[in-house]
């Protein structure tokens, strides 16, 4: 029955690829390509810096000051149905700065959207909202947001459709893509990647999303993804609702389930682990000089099973993570700053730790050519 349906899978990414590429030629030989219009070109800046003080469970204390992210950004409109999007960050792993979006794509109205290059594949919101626009600093560290197998950044290189739908009173986004396997896990067997998320308030526009919108929306959504290459499934539900209040304040509950069979994961030698979070914030709704003060927490779990070598070499362990943060809030995902702290504990294989810091963030953009 596995083997009947990856078959099916595969069959149906191929179907969307193909009819992708037909509706493109179809869409190049029609008038609506030919129309006059002005390109435009807009470029931006993200920094992400924080001083972090680690201690681990009987060992010695890190102190640290980081540069965790330096973002160029660069995206513009070739014409009326055509764009592009060109994005680097620099990895303090290797001092270099690296290719993380570079994508074609072409769109015709909400419905019908297809990209090519380098970008997120269909995912969890987590992977889809980045450090830039997560609700919380310290992301991707709990064994559940983002597991999934990836080139650089959460990115691979492929080629997906993706569209935002309604339904009666209900705003349905959905994407589907074919990735390059072999970069991303090393087996050259395409990556399939698709995503479906149910909006059942305000509707999100567009592929990328966030973690919180600061209350300018009331949110109520629900998604599953999954990932699928060789009979290998990563697999994820989450939840994001968010409430306005008291007059400029939010409320927001974000949470997710993640199951990673022998695809993706956070620990190279378990071939299995699964897990979830949840996430409360608080935005007061009183400024505070420039800003308003946000108070967080999340409490995640993950499991990890099925060891590579034996069970005697790979015992099965629990991870857990307590997070608190209190951010204040000048700009929203454009000038931020946010006190972090979390600790970290584990039944077995690693040792503990607690961390603490705190972290700024600031991010600008301008139009430089077209009109506004």
């Amino acid at each position: 029955m596995l083997t009947r349906f990856i078959q099916a899978v595969r069959f149906t990414f191929l179907r969307y690829v193909t009819a992708c590429l037909v509706g493109l030629l179809m869409l190049a030989a029609s008038p609506v390509w030919a129309q006059t219009f002005e390109p435009t070109l807009t470029v931006g800046a993200g920094i992400q810096g924080s001083y972090e003080h680690t201690q681990p469970d009987g060992g010695k204390a890190l102190d640290q000051f980081a540069l965790d992210h330096l973002r160029l950004y660069f995206s513009g409109d070739i014409t009326k149905n055509i764009s592009a999007m060109v994005n680097t960050d620099y990895s303090s792993v290797t001092n270099t700065m690296q290719v993380l979006d570079a994508v074609g794509e072409f769109h015709t109205s909400p419905m019908f959207n297809v990209w090519f290059g380098r970008f997120l594949p269909p995912s969890d919101r987590a992977n889809l909202y980045g450090p830039f626009y997560a609700n919380e600093w310290l992301v991707y560290t709990d064994g559940v947001q983002d597991g999934y197998p990836f080139v650089f950044q959460g990115r691979d290189n492929g080629a997906a459709y993706w569209g935002d739908f309604k339904a009666g009173m209900a705003k349905i986004k959905v994407s589907v893509g074919a990735f390059d396997g072999a970069s991303a896990t090393g087996n050259t067997s395409v990556l399939g990647a698709a995503r479906v998320q149910i909006d059942l308030w305000d509707p999100e526009g567009g592929y990328y999303l966030n973690g919180t919108y600061y209350g300018d929306k009331n949110l109520l959504a629900i998604a599953g993804a999954t990932q699928v290459q060789g009979g290998r499934t990563a697999t994820t539900v989450d939840f994001l609702l968010e409430k306005k209040v008291l007059n400029g304040g939010a409320f927001t509950v974000e949470s997710e389930y993640s199951n990673y069979n022998r695809l993706g994961g956070y620990n190279g030698n378990y071939a299995k682990s699964q897990g979830g979070y949840g996430l409360v914030s608080v935005l007061f709704p009183k400024e505070i000089g420039i800003g308003k003060i946000e108070a967080m927490g999340k409490f995640a779990e993950a499991q990890f099973t099925n060891g590579l070598i034996s069970k005697a070499r790979n015992p099965n362990y629990r991870q857990q993570t307590t997070e608190v943060n209190l951010s204040y809030i000048m700009k929203q995902f454009d000038a931020r700053v946010m006190a972090f702290g979390k600790q970290t504990t584990f039944n077995g294989v690693q040792k503990e730790f607690w961390e603490a810091g705190v972290g700024l963030q600031f991010q600008l953009s301008k139009q430089i050519l077209g009109v506004k």
